[in-house]
């Protein structure tokens, strides 16, 4: 079998999944088919003429080169593979990642521990508002058409300011994903949650990822019986606390939890705890990067909002390639090599089963698990962090042109290290000033603008609210004193819950006045009226003008309404309707 050295053509890569044979030499590939337009074989004195080449500069990082056999080799191979991939859909291949150890780790652990905390605790949480209203502090009433966030209760024509916080959300998906990728999937995703969550379980019960693929692989046993239902039970009852969670914002939760635990609550409660029970499970434990690959449409859309200055988790091969698991062998053989150990923990850790040396891809969630594993491999072989790092577009290029010569040769990971051995200083790094970029200033001004704009009119909202409705057949009626009679329905809503006296007075109609049915009062040119909490008061009122004082067929007039205890006050313009010529 022919075999080529990789130095030479680095762009023709080992296919990261392929097995190897315990005597094969990882820094050679496999021979592949020539085609009529491929370069010539190098000559046997070429490849001795760049190994000699080699030697000095492998000499001088001899101390970091160390044996493959000091850093952990997996048999992990990625079944989402950009090199494999499938042309629509395909069925399902386990995967079985192992638990990554680091700093996007931890912060995976304590964005999970908030967001699980947040959803299911929050419908515990009291907020009083006194004797007229629940004492939920998020709270979707929709028996009565409410909804409570703590201090603010948004009613049905308050619509805009969900529609405003859904705008704002949309602009701060653009600006995240712009800034750092798909973060939102890698972090705070609810299917990225619960399918961590899940796994937590999974490790708990059958064990890290080895014993896990040992107990998947072996014949079915009362300990494999035993496992496989105890997650499996695990994993229900995380579901229907899940689901149980989603209807206590629906209701008073406390009330709702003991109506579900005697049998008495409404059935329309138990078929939602069963639906998402149903999902979450399946999603969250059987399905799992599936949804993301297959369901979900973020992974489509997203390329729109990235740029060349977009932070995406990216494999510098620039510096890592080529790979090899022997360096000191490698260098002897006189072989260029770079700081990509072929260790393929960056596969094994990876929960969409992906290599990320095969670059950016779709199913990539940029969860970042795959940093911290090559972190951890460069520490032990005593290498710079970051061979897989968070980095932008225009950063690799910069650097794959250090490495190649500005694109005239195959990758040199020598050309982007010092005399020292370390790093460069001409090597392309991420500066935060890089966020100031038109694109991000654009969102976070649209995100700010919406946000403001909400404040604002959360602040300035009036909590009275009047409204009338003309009587239209007959539009006005003759008294036998000869004055003209206009009928009104008049609504009046109290916003707050807390009982209020609204004064309600007639402006601008000379000589006029009114009464209101079913109220034992004398006609005025105005009244008071108590309306309840939270309520709608409708009322029906008749107002009279003399023929004497009546200046038209139609005069415009106002209903001025004020609370007598805070004065905020609400107007209404109406029109007085008249016979074209006054009733003599």
């Amino acid at each position: 079998m022919f075999r080529k050295a990789a130095c030479v053509f680095p762009e023709k890569r080992r296919v990261n999944s392929a097995p190897h044979a315990p005597d094969q030499q990882d820094w050679l590939l496999p021979a592949e088919p020539r085609s009529a337009g491929d370069a010539p074989w190098p000559s046997p004195a070429g490849v001795h003429i760049m190994r000699l080449a080699g030697v000095a500069v492998n000499a001088v990082g001899d101390m970091a080169m160390r044996e493959a056999s000091e850093v952990e080799t997996f048999d992990a191979t990625a079944v989402n593979s950009a090199r494999v991939r499938q042309p629509l859909y395909a069925a399902r291949k386990k995967i079985f990642p192992k638990r990554a150890e680091g700093r996007f780790r931890r912060f995976k652990w304590i964005v999970m521990l908030i967001t699980l905390g947040v959803y299911y605790l929050t419908p515990w949480i009291r907020w009083n508002r006194g004797a007229f209203a629940p004492d939920q502090g998020v709270l979707v009433d929709l028996a009565n058409r409410r909804f409570y966030f703590f201090p603010i209760e948004i009613w049905p024509q308050e619509f805009y300011f969900v529609a405003g916080l859904l705008i704002m959300a949309g602009f701060g998906l653009f600006l995240l994903t712009s800034t750092v990728g798909r973060a939102w999937c890698g972090y705070t995703c609810p299917q990225t949650v619960w399918v961590d969550l899940f796994l937590v379980v999974e490790r708990a019960i059958e064990g890290e990822r080895n014993a896990r693929i040992k107990l998947d692989a072996a014949p079915w046993s009362a300990n494999k019986l035993f496992r496989r239902i105890a997650k499996h039970a695990i994993w229900l009852l995380i579901a229907v606390l899940t689901g149980g969670a989603w209807i206590f914002y629906f209701a008073d939760a406390p009330t709702l939890a003991r109506e579900l635990a005697t049998g008495q609550a409404a059935p329309v409660a138990y078929m939602t705890i069963a639906i998402l029970t149903g999902t979450t499970y399946v999603f969250g434990g059987l399905m799992r990067e599936q949804v993301c690959t297959y369901m979900c449409p973020w992974p489509r859309i997203q390329a729109a909002m990235l740029d060349e200055n977009s932070l995406t988790v990216t494999y510098n091969d620039w510096r890592g390639e080529p790979r090899s698991r022997h360096a000191k062998k490698a260098a002897a053989a006189g072989q260029v090599i770079g700081d990509c150990v072929d260790c393929n923990a960056c596969v094994a850790v990876c929960p969409m089963g992906i290599d990320i040396r095969d670059g950016q891809q779709l199913e990539c969630i940029t969860c970042a698990l795959c940093i911290d594993a090559c972190d951890n491999v460069m520490d032990k072989i005593g290498k710079e962090r970051g061979l897989i790092s968070y980095a932008t577009l225009a950063e690799y290029e910069s650097n794959r042109l250090l490495a190649t010569a500005g694109g005239a040769s195959a990758i040199d990971p020598r050309r982007v290290r010092d005399a020292s051995g370390r790093l460069s200083d001409k090597v392309a790094t991420f500066h935060l000033k890089k966020l100031l970029r038109p694109r991000n200033l654009i969102y976070f001004a649209a995100w700010s603008a919406v946000g403001l704009g909400l404040i604002y009119a959360l602040l300035t909202r009036e909590r009275l609210q009047v409204n009338v409705l003309a009587d239209r057949n007959p539009q006005y009626v003759v008294l036998s004193d000869g004055a003209i009679r206009n009928g009104f329905t008049v609504k009046l809503l109290n916003m707050i819950p807390e009982p209020r006296t609204f004064t309600v007075t007639l402006e601008n109609l000379p000589g006029a006045d009114m009464n209101v049915v079913g109220m034992d009062h004398p006609a005025g040119r105005s009244f008071s009226v108590e309306v309840e909490p939270d309520k709608l008061k409708t009322l029906k009122v008749f107002v009279r003008q003399p023929h004497d004082s009546i200046a038209g067929p139609k005069q415009s007039f106002r209903f001025v309404v004020q609370d007598t205890a805070s004065h905020e006050s609400a107007q209404y313009d109406a029109t007085f309707e008249s016979p074209m010529e006054p009733v003599r």
